[in-house]
């Protein structure tokens, strides 16, 4: 499958990413925002254990670009170092290992000097962590003993109370263990916090207002028709969504009769995403083809009456943690992990590409239906041409 090239962020689109992030906005909130897919917010919140970066500052000690124009300007007239130093009232030594470090009298240029001086002033600072191996010991095994951060805190203060170089804060570790650039602590070890978590969240990111674990005025499965539930006749559908790295999700559509497959590619996982392009996919399907879709209890289907407005398709859902009540989903993304394994970032798929992989399954022979494929079935049941 072809794969999308994933341009770099501008900078000042970078900091406006983790400004909402701080502010507690959610992933798919964010990428609506900036008018980007999920998946890529994910990957720059990820990349830094969700903590957001410092912004870098110039410190007034350094010479500034106007600095630099000012001495390069002084040589192309020919004066000394020493008179521009004086003009500048930095120390001539400054300026002499300035001009030394960039090329020379000749060749020195104030906006490549600024340029390369900006860059080699990355020195990221060792955090406390790596320049402590005992503290960095102490705290690995307190961490395999599922002890918390703030735990660990203050057991060191106590144990060692006349050694103040064995002090952490819980704020350290926890951005030793998410920040994984560091190369401190163990990615492994995140398994042993209570919340398994793979990167900071913002103290102000709330799901208030959220409907998460209950469907408002949700249709139990106990009451789809028998028709549904024995396979009779077509147009009865079972729907979830399958997971892949950085937050990206694809919906998934199974015919139960038939078990014919349809791939939906997703913005986000959060409900306005999730019942929009479900409602445009389906609203371009054959009239009478789709006449209700069974659902897990996910909050992705919360606006399932806006759904079943626009499209005019009957919701049903599952009992809660009763996956096995859609069996023929559930199948059906076991098969999809041979084209999507665990791990794959699906944001990089388009439309086209999801339903070359859905063609692949439905011209598939299954020898729950007598070795005919899922497409022959649904055509001729429902008098379609492929």
């Amino acid at each position: 499958m072809a794969r999308k090239n994933r341009r770099s962020l501008a900078a000042e689109v970078r900091q406006d990413i983790w400004s909402r992030w701080k502010a507690g906005e959610s992933l798919s909130d964010i990428g609506r925002a900036v008018n980007k897919v999920p998946g890529s917010i994910h990957h720059v919140i990820a990349e830094n254990g969700g903590v957001m970066p410092r912004v870098r500052q110039r410190s007034k000690r350094h010479l500034s670009l106007a600095e630099r124009e000012d001495i390069s300007r002084g040589l192309a007239a020919g004066k000394s170092l020493r008179s521009i130093a004086s003009e500048l009232s930095r120390a001539a030594s400054t300026l002499s290992r300035e001009v030394a470090r960039h090329g020379g009298r000749q060749r020195y240029r104030a906006a490549g000097a600024d340029e390369r001086a900006w860059d080699r002033a990355k020195r990221p600072k060792d955090c406390l962590l790596a320049t402590h191996p005992q503290l960095k010991e102490e705290v690995a095994k307190k961490l395999e003993l599922d002890w918390s951060p703030e735990q660990i805190s203050g057991w060191l203060k106590m144990s060692f109370t006349e050694d103040a170089t064995m002090r952490v804060s819980p704020e350290t570790i926890y951005r030793s263990l998410f920040i994984q650039a560091r190369g401190v602590l163990k990615k492994e070890l995140i398994k042993h916090l209570r919340l398994r978590r793979t990167m900071r969240r913002s103290k102000h990111a709330s799901t208030e207002g959220q409907p998460r674990g209950q469907i408002i005025d949700a249709v139990s499965i106990r009451e789809r028709p028998p028709e549904a539930e024995d396979r009779a006749i077509p147009g009865h559908w079972e729907g979830d969504l399958i997971s892949g790295s950085k937050n990206s999700h694809v919906a998934t559509l199974v015919e139960r009769r038939s078990r014919y497959v349809m791939l939906v590619q997703l913005e986000g996982k959060d409900t306005t995403s999730v019942v929009t392009a479900l409602t445009k996919h389906v609203q371009q399907l054959p009239a009478g083809l789709m006449s209700s879709l069974t659902w897990d209890r996910g909050a992705e289907m919360a606006s399932h009456k806006c759904f079943t407005f626009a499209t005019d398709v009957k919701m049903y859902f599952c009992d809660p943690q009763s996956p096995w009540q859609r069996g023929t989903n559930e199948n059906t993304n076991g098969l999809l992990r041979q084209y999507f394994p665990k791990g794959t970032d699906l944001s990089v798929y388009a439309q086209q590409e999801l339903d070359a992989v859905a063609l692949k399954l439905n011209q598939r022979p299954r020898k729950t239906l007598g070795f005919f494929t899922p497409a022959d079935l649904l055509y001729t049941t429902v008098a379609l041409t492929p």
